[in-house]
Parts: structure tokens; sequence; C-alpha cells
């Protein structure tokens, strides 16, 4: 494998995404791009799919009596969306997410921004019960398009060690 390309045969290439747990250092961080720019559309949908009906997501009338006077994205699209982006570098390759700890949201983030997200590596450790796998932990950062930070959390995975599982197909 090179530069996120397998040879898996003469003349034919597989993009590979992820990282085994060998992969991952306590220290470096992941940089995950491309960036999403957050529509009025993907709030409205988002905030309604989840049936969350504060006002402050999808009515103008009303955000625009609010100290932000239009309407927030809606929190947990926010964090979504860093995990989404995440996905390719974090945990392509793992088994399970354990959990999320400490989000925070730190800066409001409006329709019309673009959201950009980073993970540093906290920790990580072997499986105690699972030879094949370890646990990682990252701490997320999410950022507007001015370099503020808007959402933060802590993401503790199961993740498959290298030539383990299925993700080595």
């Amino acid at each position: 494998m090179r530069d996120g390309v397998k040879e898996v045969a003469p003349g034919r290439f597989r993009e590979v995404f992820g990282r085994a747990f060998e992969d991952f250092v306590v220290g470096h961080v992941y940089e995950h791009r491309p960036g999403r720019t957050i529509t009025d559309t993907d709030n409205v949908w988002f905030t309604l799919l989840t049936m969350n009906t504060h006002p402050a997501h999808f009515d103008y009338e009303f955000a625009k009596k609010t100290e932000f006077g239009k309407p927030l994205v809606c929190s947990p699209l926010t964090v979504a969306l860093m995990v989404g982006m995440s996905v390719s570098d974090i945990s392509q390759k793992a088994v399970a997410n354990l959990g999320w700890d400490n989000i925070r949201l730190t800066h409001p983030l409006f329709c019309g921004d673009t959201l950009y997200a980073e993970s540093e590596v906290l920790d990580k450790r072997e499986s105690s019960s699972r030879p094949e796998q370890g646990i990682v932990t990252v701490r997320t950062i999410g950022k507007n398009q001015h370099g503020d930070v808007v959402c933060t959390f802590n993401r503790t995975m199961l993740v498959w060690k290298r030539g383990c599982g299925p993700v080595d197909d």
C-alpha cells in the first residue's frame, strides 16, 4: 500500500481509507478534508428529521428576535458532520464507537458557514479482551471558515489491528 492506494492485482488499484490501530500515534493531529458548507436546507431537514421543534433553527422570524438575529445550525448536526468528516481518517477501520465525551459547543454556527474538523490522538491501548483490536481516543475540534472553534468532543473507538477484520478486503 502506498499513498492511500493498494495494488490488488497487476495494474489494478483500490483506494484505501482509514487507519489501523498501529497507525495511530498519540499527539498526532489529522486534518479532515474537505470542509462542509452548511445550507439552510441541511439545517431545516436535520432539525425536523430529528424532531427538534425549537424555532431558533428553522423559524426565521423567531430567530430574528434572538441575540443571534438569524437561525442557528442545530447542534447535533454540527456533531454529526464532524464525526462524518473524520470517518475516512479516524474510524474507517473501527469495529464500533464506544462513546463521545465532553461535547462542547463554544461558538454559534450559521447556515452559510463552512465547517472544518481535525482530530488529535489522545490515547491508544491494546484491548484486554480482543487481541485483534485496540482502543483509540481522539479529541475532535470543529472550526468555522474564520477559524473560530465551534465544537469540541472526545471520541473513543474500538479499532481493528492491521491485517485483521473485514476492513482489509
